[in-house]
């Protein structure tokens, strides 16, 4: 078990395995998981953390992804708990990757709840949308000059007010029915309902998937060069 991925509703297993095929897909981290590969017989040489819990359990640590990395242990993260891990350890070796990470990085974002969501314990779909997600999908709205400045803002003020539990596009948009024009409201739910409008945690889960799968193929290379197993 050299790959390991923790992974749950920001892209499905049996899709990401397409992307990173020979790793092993478990479900959202919790405290204790990264121990408890580390303490196997054959422990990962890579972990990948996309998803995470935090409220049903503990959140993992960071102490708890250091010491797999003080183990030669290479670990990645984006789009949900493993941006905002990255973002935390990138100073100390971690590999943030996706816009998700960026923001937390530069300080964009900063609330846990800009990527918290809850989801089906048994398929991990998400049951709700994610503030970070609502975030880029609307700056690409206002980009493509599909809403205003002014109700982008107001869009975002309203979609951020909501407890992260009912927070989805459809209910801010259901909140501002009165407040904002409605030839404007309908204009961006029609967009937020298309497939023009991104997937953040998504993209960051796909692009974490790709660069492990680059660098696992590189290391196989290097390793058959010189005669070392991997």
């Amino acid at each position: 078990m050299c790959t390991v991925v923790f992974l749950g509703p920001s892209l499905p297993h049996e899709e990401a395995a397409s992307y990173l095929p020979d790793a092993e897909f478990l479900p959202p981290i919790e405290r204790g998981d990264i121990d408890t590969l580390m303490s196997q017989d054959e422990p990962p040489r890579r972990i990948g953390i996309v998803d995470g819990k935090f409220l049903q359990s503990f959140s993992i640590s960071p102490k708890e992804i250091l010491k797999a990395m003080d183990r030669r242990v290479r670990v990645y993260g984006s789009s949900s708990m493993g941006a905002l891990r990255a973002a935390e350890l990138d100073v100390f070796g971690m590999t943030g990757i996706g816009t998700v990470y960026d923001m937390y990085a530069s300080g964009t974002v900063e609330d846990d709840d800009e990527v918290a969501i809850t989801f089906d314990s048994e398929s991990l779909r998400p049951v709700c949308e994610p503030m970070v997600n609502i975030r880029i999908a609307v700056s690409e709205a206002l980009r493509r000059d599909v809403v205003s400045a002014e109700n982008a803002k107001m869009f975002l003020a309203t979609a951020k007010s909501l407890y992260f539990p009912q927070r989805t596009s459809a209910a801010t948009l259901h909140e501002l029915k009165g407040t904002m024009p409605e030839p404007d409201r309908q204009r961006l739910a029609e967009f937020l309902r298309s497939p023009e409008a991104p997937d953040a945690k998504r993209e960051d889960a796909i692009a974490l998937l790709t660069t492990m799968q680059k660098e696992a193929e590189a290391a196989s290379n290097s390793a058959l060069a010189t005669g070392v197993a991997v």
